[in-house]
């Protein structure tokens, strides 16, 4: 397991360290797409000390997570403000890493993964098509 001492996180031998994949993402819209995969390859990170596999992360199209960036910078506007915001709070969550404390870590990642999977289902939500309503 390799450690990062700045966040406190154990991450499986090889793998790069939580906080080091987003902070070294550069600011601003044109980094979007680089800033959405750091925080994945940090949830990946979070998934592998929780145990939990890729193929477990149901819920989520693998074809929406590819196209989110370029689909909100095209919402613009409010959406495209709000989901910034919203990575940003998301790498905050997962910079700080998953600390057990001589303990299993399995259970703390289980956690900060979930979340991880709640916050970016609602970011996805951000660019989900609005429902049909049909007349009555």
């Amino acid at each position: 397991m390799a450690w990062d001492s700045a966040s406190g996180a154990a991450a499986p031998d090889g793998a790069p360290v939580m906080g080091a994949a987003i902070a070294d993402s550069p600011p601003g819209a044109a980094s979007l797409t680089d800033t959405w995969n750091a925080l994945h390859e940090a949830a990946a990170i979070v998934g592998a000390l929780a145990g939990r596999s890729v193929a477990e992360d149901a819920g989520a199209s693998p074809a929406a997570i590819e196209a989110f960036p370029a689909t909100i910078l095209h919402a613009g506007g409010w959406r495209l403000a709000l989901a910034q915001q919203g990575m940003d709070d998301l790498a905050a969550i997962l910079e700080t890493g998953v600390s057990a404390r001589g303990r299993s870590p399995a259970h703390a990642a289980m956690a900060l993964h979930d979340e991880f999977r709640a916050a970016r289902a609602a970011l996805l939500a951000l660019v989900a098509p609005a429902p049909v309503r049909h007349p009555v």
